[in-house]
């Protein structure tokens, strides 16, 4: 194969037409780059099956194993540093499994009229692929898990553009230098959850739950469980038992991953007005030692000790009720199941009193199955308008202490009633000395928006609406509740 640069950018430029041909079902109109792809991956060594977009990126690995350390390699991240000590050669090979990766993900197994639980089991698998290649775990950028990139990742988490390796001097996906795609970790998360969501609507969900193989197939995640919980009234028998699994083990898997956050946060404040107690357990060895150092006998080669020091222990009094108020409306099925998870951990701890109330027209009491997130999932319907005002009536009702009470409104604050009546009658409740938490969205991406008329006024007020990681509220709570 030549190797001067001018015909490498030109087998470039084919891999990546023949992509955007074959990821937008163009293909029939431009057999010509199908023709010059195959063509070089055959120079390359490349089995044919790397161009065919329905082969699944495990199946591909199964059939031809030498391709798995190369897939393996793959990293968005380090591309742009590791490109130039590539032969023009190696580079193509990686442009074709990049392109490999993108059809997987976004070409046409994600279009089909109707999608199988087999396609879409292994749409999550070659995703799992991409966003190893971007540099996350597995699920999560589609939402499932912390959704925390590693160490050397291609986003530090935090919204930075993710690109094919547009370093400088670098090839980007188009003709030149300095050229390509740029898409930042939000846009890319939100991208897949809408995908996936997508996807499991168009699924014959119904039909794949009533065969006990299909519905094994099922990878349990947000848009499914939400999918679930919509048509649940429809089901029964067989269909109805594969659901509650689905819906279980979810729930099980998210309640593991926030638990461990818990009581991984910070907790409250130490109380600085209480002295420490004089016990061995509090005793601060270290600032004994440097404290008492004067009293060295270089004669004796003794330390004589005639103060010792404590560590301060005492957290800052708290409020020991908690009362969540979640909007059970269509948009918000992710703050809905993380919030009653976080609300059932919770209610586990000693002396915090937790009530869940969930809302959209009427409001629904879920205190009594507190302890258990799966069946208060199931006690919900999904749908309807908000009517947020109502629903802090009744959370009302159950502050006894204001000072003692914590009050977590989860809603993307679209009130149905009047806005400034629901303003001002939270503004009373802060007043009256209630920890009040106002949150917009509690889900893995934190890709979400909010009434503005609430996001600028509630920030003047001093609490500003949480959007984010289930984490941001962990931390905020914690703050007023100790673990």
């Amino acid at each position: 194969m030549p190797e001067t640069m001018a015909h490498y950018q030109e087998y470039r430029q084919v891999i990546h037409w023949r992509l955007m041909t074959a990821m937008f079902g163009l293909r029939e109109f431009a057999p010509n780059f199908d023709a010059m792809a195959a063509e070089l991956a055959h120079t390359l060594q490349l089995p044919e099956a790397v161009l065919h977009p329905r082969i699944g990126i495990e199946t591909l690995l199964q059939q031809h194993p030498e391709l798995a350390q190369e897939f393996q390699s793959l990293n968005l991240a380090t591309l742009a540093d590791i490109e130039p000590t590539l032969t023009p050669e190696q580079q193509l090979r990686q442009a074709f499994l990049f392109s490999k990766l993108m059809l997987n993900a976004f070409g046409p197994n994600t279009q089909s009229p109707v999608v199988s639980a087999q396609e879409y089991s292994q749409w999550i698998k070659d995703v799992s692929f991409f966003e190893k290649a971007c540099g996350f775990a597995p699920g999560a950028l589609r939402g499932k898990g912390g959704g925390a990139s590693q160490p050397g990742n291609a986003s530090d988490g935090a919204g930075e553009p993710l690109s094919p390796g547009d370093g400088e001097g670098g090839q980007g996906a188009g003709s030149g230098t300095g050229s390509g795609f740029v898409i930042s970790e939000e846009q890319l998360r939100a991208g897949l959850r809408d995908m996936e969501k997508e996807m499991i609507h168009r699924m014959a969900l119904r039909e794949v739950l009533q065969d006990n193989k299909l519905a094994s197939q099922l990878t349990p995640s947000m848009a499914l469980v939400e999918q679930l919980l919509r048509d649940k009234s429809n089901l029964s028998g067989v269909a109805l038992d594969n659901a509650k699994r689905l819906i279980r083990q979810f729930v099980d898997e998210l309640a593991d991953a926030l638990r461990l956050q818990v009581f991984q946060s910070p907790a409250g404040k130490i109380d600085r007005s209480v002295p420490p107690k004089r016990v061995f357990r509090n005793l601060d060895l270290k600032r004994t030692l440097w404290k008492n150092l004067i009293n060295w006998d270089p004669k004796e080669k003794r330390l004589y000790v005639d103060r010792l020091y404590y560590r301060q222990t005492a957290r800052k009094k708290v409020p020991t009720r908690m009362i969540v108020v979640v909007d059970q409306s269509g948009s918000m099925v992710d703050a809905m199941v993380n919030c009653t998870i976080l609300a059932s951990i919770f209610a586990s701890l000693p002396n915090v009193d937790v009530h869940l109330l969930a809302f959209d027209t009427r409001v629904l009491d879920l205190t009594p199955y507190i302890h258990d997130p799966f069946e208060v999932l199931l006690r919900t319907q999904l749908g309807g308008g908000t009517y947020i005002y109502q629903a802090l009536l009744e959370a009302a009702q159950r502050i006894q202490e204001p000072k003692k009470t914590v009050l977590t409104l989860i809603s993307d604050f679209f009130e149905g009633g009047s806005n400034q009546v629901l303003f001002d009658y939270i503004k009373s409740l802060k007043d009256s000395g209630v920890h009040f938490i106002p949150v917009g969205s509690v889900t893995s991406s934190g890709y979400f928006s909010v009434n503005d008329w609430f996001r600028s006024r509630l920030k003047d007020l001093g609490t500003p609406i949480l959007t984010g990681s289930p984490r941001k509220l962990i931390d905020e709570l914690k703050k007023v509740i100790v673990v």
